[in-house]
């Protein structure tokens, strides 16, 4: 057990989105709207044990636990995932803070070797996205 610590880490965010949590709820997990704040194909249905798919494909999970508009918990890989290598734990929190969202972001079990990547892509592909997104409807 130790070892496999050692080998992941964890990425915490938490990012201001112009937007109510049930709104920023939905941008995640439909896939059509998943699909149109990132400009990439997205599939799947907001159902606890559902299978998805973002980004074209490079991300590819399951739905664990969906709370509307307050928690979302995903299985989350993506396609240059080590061969071998558990799934990582995806969970979001959803709090409204005046007339937006504080989002938190918990993203644990992430292989060491690519945390810095996925840390700085969370915020490149998901929370500037997301934010313009909102502010442009």
């Amino acid at each position: 057990m130790t070892e496999h610590k050692s080998t992941t880490r964890t990425i915490r965010q938490r990012v201001s989105i112009p937007a109510s949590p049930q709104d920023v709820y939905e941008a995640l997990v439909n896939a059509k709207k998943h699909a149109a704040f990132t400009q990439a194909q997205a599939t799947g249905t907001a159902r606890v044990g559902a299978r998805f798919t973002a980004w074209d494909g490079y991300i590819s999970g399951k739905h664990l636990v969906l709370e509307k508009g307050r928690r979302i918990v995903q299985e989350w890989v993506t396609t240059e995932w080590p061969k071998g290598v558990a799934a990582s734990r995806l969970e979001i929190l959803l709090e409204r803070k005046g007339k937006g969202t504080l989002l938190t972001m918990l993203h644990s079990e992430v292989p060491a070797a690519q945390a810095a990547s996925y840390r700085d892509g969370w915020k490149e592909y998901y929370w500037e996205p997301l934010k313009a997104w909102f502010r442009n409807r």
